[in-house]
C-alpha cells in the first residue's frame, strides 16, 4: 500500500500515516493539494492529510481540495497529540533566536509561548513543520529556529532550544485517510460522514433551513466550517461532520433532504470515528422507527 502524506519526513503527517498503515509506503508530498492529487491519478493507494486541529480548527487546504476537482472518498482517521519542539542550528542560543519558520498551524498553537519566550521572535510561513529542520539542517534556511514535532528534531541535524511546547496541553490534530471512491467501509455504531454542501439561496434562513434537514431526523454535527465557493464574493459552501453512517435510515433521510433542498451535495465519504464514540439516538430516529414509520404509511396506501 502507497501512502502519500504532507512531507518532508518527520511531519504529524507522517506520524499519522504510519499509525494508519504501520506496512505502508510513505510517500512524502509538498504540500496537501499535492498528496490528494496523487490519490487522484491513481499513483498512490491513499493520502494521509490534516483536515481539522482542536486549537486552530479546520485546515483549508484539505477542505478546499477535496471539496473541488474529481471526487474523492474519506475512508478513516487518526487523532495524533501535538506539542512542538523548538529547534536551531547548533550551536544557536534560544535568545539569539529572531526568526521562527514552521507551518501557520503550528505557529498559532505556540503563539501564547512564543510571546512570553521570545516576543520578538516573527513567524515566517512554511509548509509543514518538518521543513524548518530539514532547511535548517542544510543551511538554506531563511530563519534561526524552527517549531516542529520531536521526531523531526531528532532525525535531523538539529539543536533542541525548548521542547513541549504548546499553548493547550490537549492539543490534537485529526487527520482523514482518502482514497478513490470505492465500496463504503461498513457501518460499526461509531462512525461519521462528511459532507460538502451549498445554499440554494442567499437569503435570511438558507441556514437554518439546510441545518433543520439534521436537527429534525436527530443527527448531530461534530464540524461545520464555511468555505468560498470562489465564483463570486459572498458565496460560501459549508464543509460538515455528521456523527452516523449513510448507511443509516436517519442520515439517508438527511442527505436526500439536502439533495431536494441545496444546489449542491458532495458526499466524501462514511468511515468509522478514531475514538470509536457511539452517536446516541434520539427516541423515534433509529433504524427500525424509519422502517416501522416507512411500513406503517405504506399501509395506509393499500388500505
Amino acid at each position: 500500500m502507497r501512502c502519500a502524506y504532507l512531507g518532508p519526513e518527520g511531519t504529524f503527517s507522517e506520524e499519522a500515516m504510519r499509525l494508519f498503515a504501520p506496512d505502508g509506503e510513505p510517500v512524502p508530498c509538498v504540500d496537501v493539494p499535492s498528496a490528494l492529487d496523487m490519490v487522484r491519478m491513481g499513483e498512490v493507494d491513499h493520502a494521509v492529510v490534516p483536515i481539522e486541529n482542536s486549537v486552530e480548527g479546520g485546515v483549508n487546504a484539505t477542505l478546499d481540495t477535496l471539496a473541488h476537482g474529481s471526487p474523492l472518498m474519506i475512508v478513516g482517521e487518526v487523532v495524533v497529540p501535538i506539542t512542538f519542539a523548538l529547534v536551531a542550528r547548533p550551536g544557536t542560543r534560544i535568545e539569539d533566536v529572531r526568526t521562527v519558520g514552521t507551518h501557520p498551524h503550528a505557529w498559532a498553537q505556540c503563539r501564547r509561548w512564543m510571546h512570553d519566550n521570545l516576543p520578538d521572535a516573527v513567524h515566517v510561513p512554511s509548509p509543514s513543520t518538518a521543513t524548518g529542520p530539514v532547511a535548517l539542517a542544510s543551511g538554506e534556511a531563511t530563519y534561526d529556529a524552527g517549531l516542529c514535532s520531536k521526531i523531526s528534531a531528532e532525525r535531523y541535524d538539529v539543536e533542541i532550544l525548548a521542547e513541549d511546547i504548546a499553548d493547550n496541553w490537549n492539543a490534537v490534530t485529526r487527520f482523514v485517510v482518502v482514497s478513490t471512491p470505492k465500496r463504503l467501509p461498513p457501518p460499526t455504531g461509531a462512525d461519521k460522514t462528511t459532507l460538502m454542501v451549498h445554499l440554494a439561496h442567499n437569503e435570511a434562513g438558507g441556514l437554518l433551513a439546510m441545518l433543520e434537514q439534521f436537527a429534525v431526523r436527530g443527527v448531530n454535527l461534530s464540524r461545520i466550517e464555511s468555505r468560498p465557493i470562489g465564483d463570486a464574493l459572498g458565496r460560501y459552501g459549508f464543509s460538515i461532520d455528521a456523527e452516523g453512517h449513510i448507511a443509516e435510515e436517519r442520515m439517508q433521510e438527511v442527505v436526500m433532504g439536502l439533495h431536494r433542498a441545496c444546489p449542491l451535495v458532495r458526499f466524501m465519504g462514511s468511515y468509522p470515528t478514531a475514538d470509536g464514540r457511539r452517536a446516541r439516538l434520539d427516541p423515534g430516529t433509529s433504524d427500525a422507527d424509519f422502517i416501522a414509520a416507512r411500513t406503517w404509511v405504506r399501509s395506509l396506501l393499500q388500505s
